[in-house]
């Protein structure tokens, strides 16, 4: 796999321009940076201006904070928010490594500040409190549940309430009826925070999504006429009403994609991308072939021999297979086709089933495609959408499942 550092950053560039200059753009760098190699692309989003990086739990912490020492001064470095939760065992890693954790519950701050005192009298720890408007995971739902854990927070002093956030489940839908649910749940959830006097310093929601839909704005203008006409003029009101400053968390579109926006049936505006086709994907995965064979017609290729070849055929061989991530809905039968690579520029389709580790693709139109030939799997020609349409399933997926050797390129 080759990441782009150029592409990467400007990707960076246009979600941050795009979401405007007074709100902050946190890089999500989880699941290994959405299988892209963590260790490779916090460095660079930092490097870009990316004030906070997002990560999955504490040891991913861990390793992109070791990454950006080798690479950033201290006094650069941007903050790294542990967006998942914690369990016990993680607590003293995040005091440890300068790790600011997500949390919601009494118990697991509890957890922390055991570990912050631990570290001698005057210790601190800054945490980012998730509210749960909607998407039932992560949070404290607003009312009773939320009071009791914000005056527990708001009674000591070892914790500093740093950010509180929310997750929309809809982002990407333009007049979402459910986006607007969770806007009001949190807007009182903010008034309670208010209310116990605790000043965060961020406030933040959202995702890619939320800065593509350019509907996004015209939506929160009619819930609040006051609203300004920038860019996430919703968020940048309910941080200004907390005297903190706003922040959107951006995953997808670092890495060059973002989901189609979709528009709630009884939406009148205009639905439209704001980004989407400035953005460009990162990673290119590359295998090489490793056999190249001539067959007569009917003969019956990979397992069950699903597909047979209806003429002569020049077939070539890539050790590459569903262990590396190479999905095996992308397999193909002579009734339905499947997936593709690129070899010397064009079209080479895959034949029969995707196996664990080898796959069979067509040739017979490619003279050029000999043993060592390049095959491109993702990159020009091929993208994470392609693969995610064939499989049935979505970008993210496609990209977290890739095991590959990372390799960083300018």
């Amino acid at each position: 796999m080759e990441i782009s550092e150029e592409r990467l950053a400007e990707n960076y560039r246009v979600l941050a321009q795009a979401a405007g200059d007074e709100v902050a753009v946190l890089a999500v760098v989880k699941a290994d940076a959405y299988g892209h190699g963590a260790e490779l692309c916090a460095p660079v989003l930092a490097q870009a201006g990316a004030p906070w990086l997002g990560v999955t739990d504490a040891q991913e912490g861990v390793t992109v904070r070791g990454a950006l020492k080798l690479a950033i001064p201290s006094s650069q470095q941007p903050k790294v928010l542990v967006m998942s939760g914690l369990l016990a065992d993680e607590a003293g890693a995040m005091s440890a490594w300068d790790l600011t954790p997500v949390v919601w519950t009494i118990e697991q701050m509890e957890w922390l500040r055991r570990a912050v005192e631990s570290r001698g009298p005057g210790e601190r720890l800054d945490v980012h409190f998730e509210i749960d408007t909607g998407m039932t995971r992560q949070g404290a739902v607003p009312g009773a549940e939320l009071d009791r854990v914000l005056g527990w927070l708001a009674a000591q002093r070892t914790l500093r309430l740093d950010g509180v956030m929310t997750h929309f489940a809809s982002a990407e839908v333009a007049g979402s009826h459910l986006t607007l649910e969770q806007q009001q749940r949190f807007e009182q959830a903010m008034a309670q925070v208010r209310a116990r006097r605790l000043r965060p310093q961020w406030v933040h929601a959202g995702n890619s999504s939320t800065i593509d839909n350019s509907a996004e704005d015209a939506h929160a203008d009619a819930v609040n006429a006051s609203a300004s006409s920038s860019r996430l003029p919703w968020l940048r009101r309910i941080a200004a009403e907390a005297g903190a400053r706003p922040m959107v968390r951006t995953g997808l579109g670092l890495y060059g994609y973002c989901l189609p926006i979709e528009q709630e049936e009884d939406f009148l505006g205009a639905a439209a991308a704001q980004v989407r086709s400035r953005l460009r994907p990162v990673m290119t995965w590359k295998t090489c072939v490793i056999g190249v064979r001539e067959v007569p017609a009917g003969t019956r290729i990979g397992y069950n021999g699903t597909f047979t070849a209806q003429q002569p055929m020049r077939l070539a061989l890539l050790p590459i297979g569903y262990a590396d991530g190479l999905r095996r809905e992308l397999s193909s039968t002579n009734d339905r086709p499947g997936g593709w690579v690129i070899i010397a520029g064009r079209c080479a389709s895959i034949l029969g089933r995707v196996s664990m580790n080898l796959t069979v693709v067509d040739v017979t139109e490619i003279p050029e495609a000999a043993v060592g030939s390049e095959a491109v799997v993702l990159g020009e020609g091929v993208t994470a959408d392609d693969h995610a349409r064939i499989a049935g399933t979505i970008p993210y997926e496609i990209l977290c499942g890739l095991r590959a050797f990372h390799a960083l390129r300018p």
